[in-house]
């Protein structure tokens, strides 16, 4: 393998909660050393076979995303696996963690082994697949865990699709109990949100949508809390989106359960309001919520209570997305725009840099048990190379997803990936 010299960079470290002038020797797929001290940088010039000058950019480890949307098998139309690598490579992405809403879900070893070896074949970033919880994600019959997680399951979800029978659920997480596995679960009492479109209040009222309480979020959070304690299951929340699930949440970590939580990039930056004249491509799931449920999530994330921060990279076609608001399709693309997008934040003092890629990168690793997220001598050498105060129109049409369904067309962002790097090797160059 090639000896690599990134030098000349600011290296964001969310262990050491550190931004630091350094270098980085890469070998072997592996970060070989980290050097801080010119003269060690001057001596590695001599044995790179390839040096890289950062400019003075920031590198950080690469973001791992869980939670990503691929159309294969089913909706390659939508996404596929090597358009999603390129928009991840594109957006200082080196992990997507794949969710198994897919047509046919992802429920059997043999549908689990074709996704990877697709994503093998033609993604230039790492990609690890969760399998559906349920047959057929239908709520009835639990998969069977342990054939999936030799076939290469990191974890068991039905996504947006709750189960919402109370004894499946819980001997499916009896079942992953034992065998270690993790379930990332939806939190939503299906009930009161079926069929809605907008979060209820005051907005949803003068629009004329119907709304769901946020209520609905803490009410099927205190549901699958009860269920932790009675199985003692390894779980992670997808989308933590109000404040007033997060006294639960608090309440479960400090009891000691093994719960991890996440939240997206459109509930950290946008706002229910920004739905305006029935916008469809601001309709995600959960739906966005009130400015004060962003503040909260945002001192969530800062404080650790949050401990994920996701894309929900959910692709749709023109025609699922150019209907009457309520009809339209949820969900936003988000690989490639996450970066940028989430710098809103750094750049307005709510989050900064080694907390935000705590939440982006160390924290999804840990969650996984992968050795990745950090800037550590022997961590893979995953990495982003950005230029924070880079600015940009973001152009909707130029993105590598398929689907361009991004409600930041035409923003103005400050925030460019320079650089991706996987196991070492160069995934993504902004000048090639």
């Amino acid at each position: 393998m090639t000896r690599t010299l990134l030098e000349n960079a600011r290296l964001i470290d969310p262990e050491a909660d550190s931004i630091t002038e350094g270098a980085l020797v890469l070998e072997h797929g592996k970060i070989a050393k980290v050097l801080t001290q010119s003269t060690d940088i001057t001596e590695e010039k001599f044995t790179a076979v390839n040096s890289v000058d950062c400019g003075g950019a920031l590198l950080a480890p690469g973001i791992i995303d869980i939670g990503v949307k691929v159309g294969e098998p089913g909706e390659r139309h939508k996404e596929s696996f090597k358009t999603a690598g390129l928009a991840a490579a594109a957006g200082g992405v080196t992990t997507i963690v794949t969710r198994p809403d897919t047509l046919p879900a992802i429920d059997t070893p043999e549908t689990l082994e074709f996704i990877r070896r697709r994503a093998l074949e033609t993604a230039p970033v790492n990609v690890l697949p969760m399998a559906a919880l349920t047959k057929g994600r239908e709520g009835k019959e639990m998969t069977e865990f342990g054939f999936l997680m030799d076939a290469g399951a990191v974890g068991f979800t039905d996504c947006d699709r709750v189960v919402t029978d109370t004894k499946v659920l819980t001997r499916a997480m009896s079942y992953a109990r034992s065998l270690g596995a993790l379930v990332m679960g939806h939190p939503q009492e299906p009930g009161l949100s079926k069929g809605s479109a907008v979060t209820s209040g005051k907005f949803a009222t003068l629009r004329g949508l119907p709304g769901v309480s946020p209520m609905a979020e803490r009410m099927g959070l205190d549901r699958d809390i009860a269920l932790i304690e009675m199985t003692g299951v390894k779980y992670h929340a997808d989308q933590i989106t109000t404040a007033r699930a997060l006294p639960a949440l608090e309440r479960a970590k400090k009891n000691g359960f093994d719960v991890t939580a996440g939240t997206s990039m459109h509930h950290l930056t946008l706002n229910e309001l920004d739905v305006a004249d029935y916008r469809t491509f601001f309709k995600v799931k959960p739906p966005l919520r009130s400015e004060d449920d962003r503040h909260a999530v945002i001192d969530a994330i800062r404080t650790g209570l949050i401990d994920v921060i996701s894309s929900f990279h959910t692709p749709q076609d023109e025609e699922s997305k150019r209907l009457p608001y309520e009809e339209a399709a949820s969900g936003a693309v988000g690989l490639e725009t996450m970066l940028p997008v989430l710098l809103r934040l750094y750049h307005s003092g709510e989050l900064e840099l080694p907390t935000l890629f705590r939440a982006l990168s160390l924290n999804p690793a840990k969650r996984l048990g992968l050795p990745a997220g950090r800037i550590a001598e022997g961590a893979p050498a995953d990495l982003v190379l950005f230029d924070s105060d880079k600015p940009l129109v973001l152009d909707r049409f130029k993105l590598r997803s398929k689907s361009k369904n991004t409600p930041f067309d035409g923003a103005r962002l400050q925030g460019k990936v320079l650089g991706t790097w996987v196991a070492g090797k160069r995934v993504f160059d902004v000048n090639a």
